[in-house]
């Protein structure tokens, strides 16, 4: 097998994915791992970690994007970084196979394994959904939307056809979990900015539509709560449609389905279609050879060991987060489990950590049982709704819990600084809402001056 890359011959613990669980299972063994003489080998695709909280933040442009992400070379100075992705785990031969970026392929070796490979996102099989959408996972997707909304407006400004002009002027979120309501709060937000800023458009020209499939959006909130913020929604012009599904986004015609009777409800052209209608846990889940369940999450104890079909812990192996089945013994989670959230994610990875080293000592792991601290979220600007500690908060008291939370929650220090130091710049100079152009084809202006030259 090609090996491109160097890689530590010493007893290894390997993490897969570097995500929130496997970012911090990472800073919290890497030291006294390395000071017995192993090494912490972290896999993933990507050189950083997302903070996924903050990504309607970045939509918003209140965020720049850099600073919603954390690299893993930069913070995990003690564990070895592999840019690549787990395809097969063999735990009986202590072995995973990893793809790197560059088509090779490398055995590691392993002596613990912790599987933290995180969600993705969950989709249908709806007819032109794949062409058409856009989920709001991944930084990319994040400025991906702000930069099509911007590229919208500023093309719809100076269209003459009327049809082409509100097709590019709509916009359209599917998913009314926290996620979609932040992101199109935040949405709204840039739009009216923009709009304002361009004197040949107006605030009546746009069109923004939430689609829920279910009766309420919101679900980690009271549903005064959310009956709340779904008036504050449309009382900013946004179209909340609920018991309502996506048919089909052939060629970015949009087909909504009322639920109640699979009748259709309407039919409209829209160019930014944003998808935000759940996670599923990551695939390499389903390749690691470890059970999972039926939701393709890898099946654990509260302890964050991975169990076999019976529910007996495997040695050295271990699981946490978003991917991870870890059973929620405070008995508030849905169907027994805990909930994909940052909350949890982060507690566990520590309590991870503990149990593994614990375990290497001949010491019994402690049991993960967190009470929720409730949930907070940013509806744009100054706006925002929330239970923080059971305290009910919506409007401004609620975005300052938000930003303050997510502020702190965010990891390292330097990374905390620097959106603080966005927060404020903002509040100085205002909301940025310039576009960043050609971003897909980076090459485009230099091919057309190459071209050109040819011709002289």
């Amino acid at each position: 097998m090609a090996t491109s890359q160097k890689l530590s011959d010493k007893p290894r613990t390997l993490i897969v994915g570097g995500g929130y669980v496997g970012l911090t299972v990472a800073q919290q063994l890497q030291k006294k791992v390395k000071e017995a003489g192993g090494v912490v080998t972290l896999v993933d695709p990507l050189p950083y970690m997302t903070y996924q909280p903050f990504l309607p933040e970045v939509v918003g442009g209140h965020i720049e994007a850099r600073h919603a992400i954390v690299s893993l070379r930069k913070h995990l100075k003690d564990t070895e970084v592999v840019v690549g992705t787990v395809t097969a785990v063999d735990h009986e031969g202590r072995g995973a196979v990893v793809e790197l970026d560059d088509g090779s392929v490398v055995e590691l070796p392993y002596q613990d394994i912790v599987m933290a490979a995180g969600a993705t996102t969950r989709t249908f099989p709806i007819e032109g959904l794949g062409d058409q959408g856009v989920g709001l996972k991944t930084i990319e997707e994040a400025v991906y939307v702000r930069n099509q909304i911007l590229d919208n407006l500023e093309a719809a400004s100076t269209m003459t056809d009327e049809a082409a002009k509100a097709r590019a002027l709509t916009f359209t979120v599917v998913g009314g979990g926290f996620a979609g309501i932040e992101c199109i709060a935040e949405m709204e937000d840039l739009i009216r900015s923009a709009v304002d800023a361009n004197p040949r458009l107006s605030q009546s020209d746009v069109r923004i539509v939430l689609v829920e499939a279910m009766g309420r959006i919101m679900p980690e909130v009271s549903e005064e709560q959310a009956e709340g913020v779904v008036e504050h929604l449309r009382s900013r012009g946004i179209e909340v449609l609920l018991n309502t599904s996506l048919g089909s986004a052939t060629e970015g015609e949009l087909q909504l389905i009322n639920m109640a009777d699979k009748s259709e409800l309407d039919r409209f052209e829209c160019d930014v279609l944003v998808w935000t209608a759940g996670v599923a846990a990551n695939e390499v889940g389903n390749s690691s050879g470890f059970p999972v369940d039926e939701r393709g999450r890898v099946k654990a104890s509260a302890t964050l060991q991975i169990v076999d079909d019976e529910g007996a812990p495997i040695e050295h192996a271990w699981t946490a987060g978003d991917v991870a089945a870890v059973p929620d013994l405070t008995g508030a989670g849905p169907g027994g489990f805990c909930v994909p959230n940052a909350q949890h994610a982060l507690r566990q990875a520590k309590m991870l950590a503990k149990n593994l080293l614990a375990a290497r000592a001949g010491e019994a792991p402690t049991e993960y049982k967190h009470e929720s601290l409730g949930a907070v979220a940013g509806l744009g600007l100054y706006q925002g709704v929330g239970n923080p500690m059971g305290m009910k908060l919506k409007g401004f008291p609620a975005w300052l819990a938000h930003r303050g939370y997510h502020g702190l929650a965010i990891p390292t220090v330097e990374r905390t600084a620097r959106v603080a130091s966005n927060w404020i710049n903002e509040l100085i100079f205002g909301r940025d809402i310039t576009p960043l152009r050609d971003l897909e084809s980076p090459r485009r202006q230099f091919e057309k001056a190459a071209a050109r030259a040819k011709k002289k």
